[in-house]
């Protein structure tokens, strides 16, 4: 799924407002969530730092992604540095997002694999209980066959 976010800020009312957009039909862009924050928290929350900037563009309706959100917020921050440019677009494609974090993950747990591997191979020790030597007196199963009634077997012949 392809994803838009519009960001605009509009400096007469002191707000930034954030579109998110998605296409639910083939090239067909359908906004799915819009808000508004108050110029003077996102510039709080700038001063705060990149995380504190995440944090407050997320909210309950529209929370994107960790890789979205900073790029978002990368965005939010090239807008209030510049002075020429008052709006931004992003498009970002779940598909690529899901591939890279599959790639990356795939990585970590070959890793990681090889790493237990190679530690049960120079594992000397046994449990005791495999070292028993004496035999197998009785095994009782809890499964009881009934003699008396026919199986399949006795059908057949």
């Amino acid at each position: 799924m392809k994803q838009k976010f519009q960001i605009q800020k509009n400096d007469t009312e002191q707000q930034l407002i954030i579109r998110e957009s998605a296409e639910l039909d083939k090239d067909v862009m359908s906004l799915l969530c819009e808000v508004t924050f108050q110029a003077d928290a996102i510039k709080r929350a700038m001063a705060d730092g990149r995380e504190a900037l995440i944090a407050a563009l997320r909210t309950r309706n529209m929370y994107p992604p960790r890789t979205y959100a900073e790029m978002i917020a990368e965005a939010v921050q090239g807008l209030y540095q510049s002075q020429d440019s008052d709006s931004a677009e992003l498009i970002f494609d779940d598909l690529d997002l899901l591939s890279h974090e599959r790639a990356s993950a795939a990585v970590l747990d070959d890793i990681k694999e090889e790493a237990s591997e190679i530690d049960d191979l120079l594992d000397d020790d046994f449990d005791d209980e495999f070292e028993e030597t004496a035999d197998i007196k009785k095994i009782s199963s809890p499964i009881k066959i009934d003699d008396d009634s026919p199986t399949d077997l006795d059908e057949e012949l």
